[in-house]
């Protein structure tokens, strides 16, 4: 039978009606008899109702004894078991009303549900299914599990009594209908666990049936003598019943699909349109014969476009659970072919959670038929192994691993097992190198070896079989690989190496180390204890093979990081050990290449350690290769720069080699015994004096003198605080110091990046912090660059980083067009400027020289404006006054130089103006929202931009505005900023420097004066302030407007302010603080309008019906931006000045939520905007006391007036 909730009234008919005495009312001690109240409500028949919501709650009891207790309650009293069933569900809803014996005989659903919404906690909008805690977080399954057990204990006889289920169903669908959030949500879940109850007694009777059926043809199959006509009789009796059973079981469930699930599935909130579409996936998959075709599976379909991600994943897991079963396929075709292109869409989805099941999905399709799937749409998916997020990458690496390797060749019984390149595994490896090779992004083994570990770990860590393929010959008939494929293949094996030895993922794809299991501890012992005994003897005849081949040598060098070195002596493997020292004695010999030399250096650096036994003979070797680099290197280095003779380009080519593997090698090694220093300095010494140094051999001396000094600071560090050891070390200092400040000079670009790269590290290492920590016994080693320095620092980052990108020709040796030598060139010069930006934040050098790089802010924004914000961010913790002089300095270069290129009668309308205010309201975004916070930098700023636009008086002579008087239209975008105390401050501040004449003027040319007056006048006249206050809500609100009175107090303390003394005082008052508009999600809201009263906080949905819109991917829906209305006393609505409606410019855009991510979606958004403000923003509605003792006399009056200074 169907049911319409808003005809059928609850039934009062029908049943025993008698009451039981008060002694035989609670069954199993679950309630009392008699009549009482509670909570506040009258109870007809005690207490029953309430005890079933506690017990439930609780969830201590066994459900089925609750359950087996309300079923015998409902056998002696139907009518007042079902009333406690009723009122458990709108209890269940966070509602305090009771439906009481006489409404639920005379009243219809749609009454009841009226009189229960008004019943509801006008305090607060939180109900059962949304509470916190952990007792409440159980209540959801404890209440899923109660309406599960009822149905099935009811299976057999009351469910079928036309009157619990129509009552129950009739309830259930009117709430869902309710525009109470509580109600819906709690009843579409009630009624959606129902329905998955009567599926599950549904699919028993439709098994019932078929074996029934089955004995019936049976027994009507035997022969006349032997067939029983009364067993013929009674199962046709059965098969009626249980067919008529059937029938009204599927009027329940059409009822609950129509009357709930067709409208909640579209219904606004995301938690009630996830609920439906997780319950249609149960059914789909508990009973496929009834429910798995196009007419439930299109919803799931549709709402795999849902806004929200919840909702989306919940589609998946859905269809996840009908890929599963093989058997399902040929009814999910249409619905595949229909449906494929948006689930493969989803595997980039914005969410991640979301991706990684689409791809979880798609591997589940590709398993079930490899048919579907076109090559373009599995290699959308291939490419997510690189991605950084890593759980992603898994789910794609799983993908791969089935698609491509999933046809391993099988192994005839009784046969050995195959080893080396004749393994099965050898021909998934040289698959893996392939797949590696065409994907192009070759400096991602790592990230390709880490989504395939999970999947392919034992394919991953078969090392003998890549050994083997790199030295074996091919047997005959099989295809050698080719010397890129051996590079890769190299590759791939040091990442799988890293992989086992370290057990963590690469950098950008993993949030931290996580504690390792001990079985997971075990297999990384004995995965290195393996991979030692296999790379200790293959190794050697590996860097023989390809000695001569520096990337693959170097990869290779790598490979005695991972091992476990007590091998070599357990093994008794020493001499693979002598021959690994051989063949790292003989690269060195050959190579000059850096990355190869510094991988042989890092070798000896893994292999010299004094724990283990082998460190003798590393250590010898090592001793005997550096004695012989050192003398050949002094041997050459006294034969180039003797006097009279023109060195040729053999000998700069051996002492370039040489001086590169000491270099190298003084990296990780400490060489201070071979007094490096004196060689090197004479080298440098010599190539300023002469000029013709070549480029290369200048570069690798000052890198390694560089490392003399540092070597030589830890050795002091370290504990050898000697008088002499500090006084050398002084001198090597300075003397370096001043070496690479007259490199800086030198004609040659990447000599003079060298020196100021290694300049600035210098100076970062010896500044002031290296005394913190308890090393004051280095104080004598600090050194502060004086005046000279500083700006020949600064001087360079001018020239060489704040470049056009075609002007950059010494960067690049003429690839301009090459788009990655571009990249290469701007990767430079921000690390240069990062070097420089950190001598201002550790006040290495002083902060007013950050003007000439704040000032490029705007200009260079795609290039450095992360780097710029920053540094800005650290100098304002550091000292905001004098960040705050400093970026007001800044906009005054700008000023200085546009006049030097218009002239003064420049047009303020000219992109140039523009550019500098525009630069001036990005600087005011970042001073925050805090005004008592940034109260002295903002005044001291505006203290400066006065004195400067009337610094100069006017060419033309009196009568005319002084020369920099269009700077005050530049310094008016911070007036917003002033508190309101302080803009009278300020505009009393600048009166000082008006004259009667100048007040009176209207003529254009004194317009940046009256705007600027105008901007501190603003809000200013009367004792009020402008702000806005928020805080977190959960619904839509609106600013408050009531305003403040002006007061004598008040009036009084502004006219204090007037006097120039320092011991002037404000009047303590109340100034409420800036705050931003709350957090907005991308639910549905309601507007202003809907807000009325307690309904917002009962949970009131008034849209909830609304259009949702599903088959399109693009369709979203911009959010209003309101703010909270809160009640507020003496406070008036907020000047914005020019930009009214937001307390940054750009909160007046919508935000537009998009489903699908892009590349530039998972980049960091460079866009201006609320995250400009580094600062913690309370979202708390505060008020913070203005300081009696706080004087802006101290800032604004000039010494030479008041002679007053700030203390």
């Amino acid at each position: 039978m169907l049911f319409n909730p808003l005809l059928i009234s609850l039934p009062s008919q029908g049943g025993k009606k008698g009451k039981k005495a008060a002694g035989e009312k609670g069954k199993g001690g679950k309630g009392v008899g008699g009549a009482g109240r509670m909570n506040g409500h009258y109870q007809e028949n005690g207490m029953e109702n309430l005890m079933l919501f506690e017990v439930v709650k609780m969830g201590k009891s066994a459900m089925q004894s609750v359950v087996d207790d309300w079923i015998e309650a409902y056998k002696n009293d139907r009518d007042m078991a079902l009333l406690d069933l009723i009122n458990f569900f709108i209890q269940c809803s966070g509602c305090k009303g009771v439906v009481s014996g006489e409404m639920f005989r005379n009243m219809q659903n749609s009454e009841i549900i009226r009189r229960m919404t008004e019943e509801f906690d006008e305090d607060s909008g939180d109900y059962p299914l949304t509470m916190a805690g952990p007792l409440w977080k159980k209540f959801k399954g404890s209440f899923c599990e109660f309406i599960a057990v009822l149905v099935r204990q009811c299976q057999y006889s009351i469910i079928y009594d036309e009157y619990l289920m129509d009552t129950v169903i009739s309830l259930l669908t009117g709430l869902s209908d309710s525009q109470v959030r509580a109600f819906r949500h709690t009843s579409t879940l009630a009624a959606m666990k129902l329905m998955t109850a009567l599926v599950n007694v549904a699919l028993n009777l439709s098994i019932n049936m078929d074996n029934t059926q089955r004995q019936y043809e049976t027994e009507r199959n035997k022969m006349v003598a032997k067939r029983a006509n009364d067993r013929l009789e009674l199962l046709l009796q059965k098969r009626k019943e249980l067919q008529e059973n059937q029938d009204e079981i599927e009027n329940m469930m059409n009822a609950i699909f129509k009357g709930v699930f067709v409208h909640r599935y579209r219904d606004a909130i995301a938690e009630i349109r996830a609920i439906t579409i997780e319950e249609i996936g149960m059914w789909m998959k508990l009973y496929s014969d009834a429910f798995l075709n196009d007419s439930y599976l299109k919803y799931v379909g549709w709402t795999m476009h849902d806004k929200q991600g919840e909702v989306r994943l919940k589609c998946l897991t859905a269809l996840q659970g009908l890929y599963y079963n093989r058997e399902l396929n040929t009814r999910l075709e249409l619905f595949t072919s229909r449906f494929k292109d948006r689930i493969v869409s989803m595997t980039l989805d914005k969410e991640y959670d979301v991706a990684v099941q689409a791809i979880k999905l798609l591997t589940l399709v590709l398993h079930s038929t490899d048919e579907v799937l076109s090559p373009e749409d599995c290699e959308s998916v291939y490419h997510l192994v690189y991605s950084a997020h890593r759980p992603v990458a898994i789910a794609a690496g799983e993908f791969l691993f089935k698609k491509l390797f999933s046809t391993r060749e099988p192994e005839e019984e009784g046969a050995p097992k195959r080893r080396g390149r004749q393994s099965p595994n050898a021909n998934l490896i040289k698959t893996t190198v392939f797949f590696f090779l065409e994907s192009e992004l070759h400096e991602h083994a790592a990230y390709l070896v880490d989504s395939l570990w999970e999947s392919g770990a034992d394919l991953l860590k078969d090392w003998e079989c890549m050994t083997s393929l790199l030295l074996d010959d091919p047997v005959p008939g099989e295809e050698a690989l080719t010397d890129r494929q051996e590079t890769a293949l190299i590759e791939i094996m040091l990442c799988t190496v890293r992989q086992a030895a370290e057990c963590h993922p690469p950098v950008g794809r993993g949030t931290g180390k996580r504690v390792m299991t001990a079985k997971e501890k075990k297999t990384q012992l004995d995965d290195r204890t393996r991979m030692t005994e296999l790379f200790a003897v293959a190794l050697p005849p590996l860097l023989a093979k390809y000695s001569i081949d520096s990337e693959k040598v170097t990869n290779l060098l790598q490979l005695p990081q991972f091992f476990d070195l007590d091998i070599y002596t357990t093994g008794r493997l020493e001499k693979h050990l002598e021959a690994l020292l051989r063949q790292i004695r003989e690269i060195v010999e050959k190579h000059t290449d850096t990355e190869v030399l510094e991988a042989c250096s890092k070798t000896y650096h893994a292999l010299s350690n004094e724990e283990f036994t082998i460190f003798n003979r590393v250590d010898i070797a090592r001793s005997q290769l550096l004695d012989e680099m050192v003398d050949k290197f002094n041997t050459l280095l006294e034969d180039f720069l003797q006097e009279g003779e023109e060195p040729d380009d053999d000998d700069a080519y051996q002492v370039l080699s040489t001086l590169k593997r000491i270099t190298a090698f003084h990296n990780a090694h400490d060489l201070s015994q071979w007094d490096l220093f004196s060689s090197n300095f004479k080298l440098l010494n010599t190539g300023i004096e002469n000029g013709d140094m070549p480029e290369q051999i200048v570069v690798h001396a000052l890198q390694c003198t560089h490392y003399v000094v540092l070597w030589y600071l830890a050795k002091v560090s370290e504990g050898s605080h000697r008088k002499e050891d500090m006084v050398s070390l002084r001198k090597q200092m300075r003397m370096f110091c001043l070496m690479c400040q007259r490199y800086l000079t030198n004609v040659n670009t990447t000599v003079k990046e060298q020196a100021f790269t290694i300049l600035c590290d210098v100076l970062l290492v010896f500044s002031h912090q290296m005394v913190s920590g308890g090393r004051e016994q280095l104080e004598p080693l600090v050194y502060s660059p004086d005046d000279s320095l500083q700006t020949e620092l600064l001087s360079f980052i001018l020239h060489h980083v704040f470049i056009d990108q075609d002007d950059d020709n010494g960067s690049t040796d003429g690839q301009q067009d090459d788009e990655a030598a571009k990249i290469e060139a701007l990767h430079k010069r921000r690390n240069l400027l990062a070097a420089y930006c950190k001598l201002i934040i550790y006040n290495v050098v002083e902060m007013n020289t950050g003007a000439d790089i704040f000032k490029q802010y705007m200009r260079y924004y795609n290039d450095y404006g992360d780097i710029i914000k920053e540094t800005m961010s650290k100098t304002r913790q550091i000292d905001k006054i004098q960040c705050a002089k400093t970026l007001i300095l800044s906009l005054q270069q700008l000023f200085h130089e546009m006049l030097s290129e218009l002239g003064t009668g420049f047009d303020r309308s000219s992109s140039a103006f523009c550019g500098i205010k525009e630069l001036a309201r990005r600087f005011s975004l970042t001073f925050g929202l805090d005004q008592v916070k940034t109260r002295d930098a903002i005044a001291m700023l505006h203290k400066d931009g006065i004195e400067f636009a009337f610094k100069e008086p006017s060419p033309q002579g009196e009568g005319n505005p002084p020369l920099h008087l269009a700077f005050l239209d530049i310094l008016s975008e911070f007036s917003s900023k002033l508190m309101r105390q302080d803009k009278r401050t300020v505009h009393m501040y600048l009166e000082r420097f008006m004259t009667f004449q100048m007040a009176l003027q209207r003529d254009d040319c004194w317009l940046p004066l009256i705007s600027y007056r105008n901007s501190l006048q603003a809000g200013g006249d009367d004792d009020t302030m402008s702000v806005v206050s928020g805080y977190s809500s959960r619904g839509s609100s609106v600013r408050s407007k009531k305003t403040k009175a002006v007061t004598p107090t008040a009036t009084i303390a502004a006219a204090k302010r007037r006097l120039p003394e320092g011991n002037c005082r404000t009047r303590s008052m109340q100034t409420p603080v800036m705050m931003p508009s709350p957090h907005l999600t991308s639910t549905m809201m309601r507007g202003p309008g809907d807000m009325r009263g307690g309904e917002a906080k009962r949970g009131r949905d008034d849209s909830y019906m609304g259009v949702y819109a599903l088959p399109s991917d693009s369709q979203q829906q911009p959010h209003p931006h309101t703010l909270p209305q809160t009640p507020q006393l003496h406070q008036t609505p907020i000047d914005y000045n020019r930009r009214g409606t937001g307390l940054m410019e750009e909160d007046e855009e919508p935000i537009v939520e998009d489903v699908m991510m892009s590349s530039e979606g998972r980049m960091e958004d460079l866009n201006e905007g609320m995250d400009f403000d580094t600062m913690d923003i309370d979202l708390n509605l505060v008020y913070i006391p203005v300081s009696d003792h706080f004087s802006f006399a101290k800032i604004i009056h000039p010494p030479d007036r008041c002679g007053i200074s700030r203390s």
